[in-house]
């Protein structure tokens, strides 16, 4: 049976190469990106697309019009998966004044889900993108801007949402399954390849992992669990993430940064 599939961060990279292997599958794809123009283009090299939505992850305001108009045209949705992501930019500060890995990685897909959360399907999946590179949060860091190193900003902001996946999932006991996957290091995306001026590695294999993880039997029972692709296994993500006060932390300074953007009222 066809499954109704959105996919952040899908103009591009392992995003669009996911959606188009997806459709090709027959899956109904929803797909997200900040431009028009790209994500015309991204329906155009997909071909089979539900819908497009613009949106720029670096507002809430923005993210919160994303999963209303979703919510106006579905009354339900079988695979969330959050993949729009960015490391480096000229300009790292939000209009919330937030650094813009800690808005797009982390508060963005955060905001989203828990708007789309009532039309998921109990048996369907939230698919995180995570990353190998992931750093211990400075939650001040996280709810007001300072400058940061990219790197230092990204991982950080990687492992609050892997931190966030796990603990959503504890609430979700009989689902949807929710799971942080690391698509793979140093593929050939546009972020690599301006964060680290190398070509990077073949995107199926980030693409690949996610089209696996949103349909396969291996990720069913995964709820909360971390997969990472380097070794192609479920494993620990970073030690932090069983920290409880580390993690309480975190999800706190993520919904005060929700609360923070008045998203609620908008």
């Amino acid at each position: 049976m066809p499954r109704t599939i959105l996919i952040t961060g899908s103009t591009d990279g392992i995003g669009l190469l996911a959606a188009q292997k997806l459709a090709h599958l027959g899956h109904k794809i929803l797909l997200h990106g900040r431009d028009a123009d790209k994500l015309e283009a991204a329906r155009a090299a997909v071909g089979a697309v539900e819908e497009t939505y613009v949106s720029d992850f670096a507002d809430p305001n923005s993210v919160v019009a994303l999963a209303d108009a979703i919510l106006a045209k579905h009354s339900h949705l079988d695979v969330v998966i959050n993949n729009a992501g960015i490391l480096k930019t000229k300009n790292t500060q939000t209009p919330a004044g937030r650094d813009i890995r800690f808005e797009v990685n982390a508060i963005a897909p955060y905001i989203l889900t828990e708007r789309l959360l009532p039309i998921v399907s109990q048996n369907g999946r939230i698919i995180n993108l995570s990353s190998a590179a992931q750093a211990p949060v400075e939650t001040d860091a996280l709810l007001s801007f300072r400058e940061m190193d990219d790197m230092a900003a990204y991982a950080q902001s990687k492992l609050a949402i892997t931190i966030w996946s796990q603990e959503l999932a504890k609430t979700l006991p009989n689902g949807p399954i929710v799971v942080s996957v690391n698509p793979g290091s140093l593929l050939a995306t546009k972020m690599v390849q301006e964060g680290f001026g190398v070509p990077g590695k073949d995107l199926n294999i980030g693409a690949d992992i996610l089209v696996e993880a949103a349909l396969s039997d291996a990720f069913a029972t995964a709820n909360g669990q971390y997969f990472d692709n380097d070794s192609g296994a479920f494993a620990p993500p970073h030690q932090m993430a069983g920290d409880a006060a580390h993690c309480a932390a975190v999800m706190d300074a993520l919904a005060k940064a929700k609360n923070d953007s008045q998203t609620d009222k908008i």
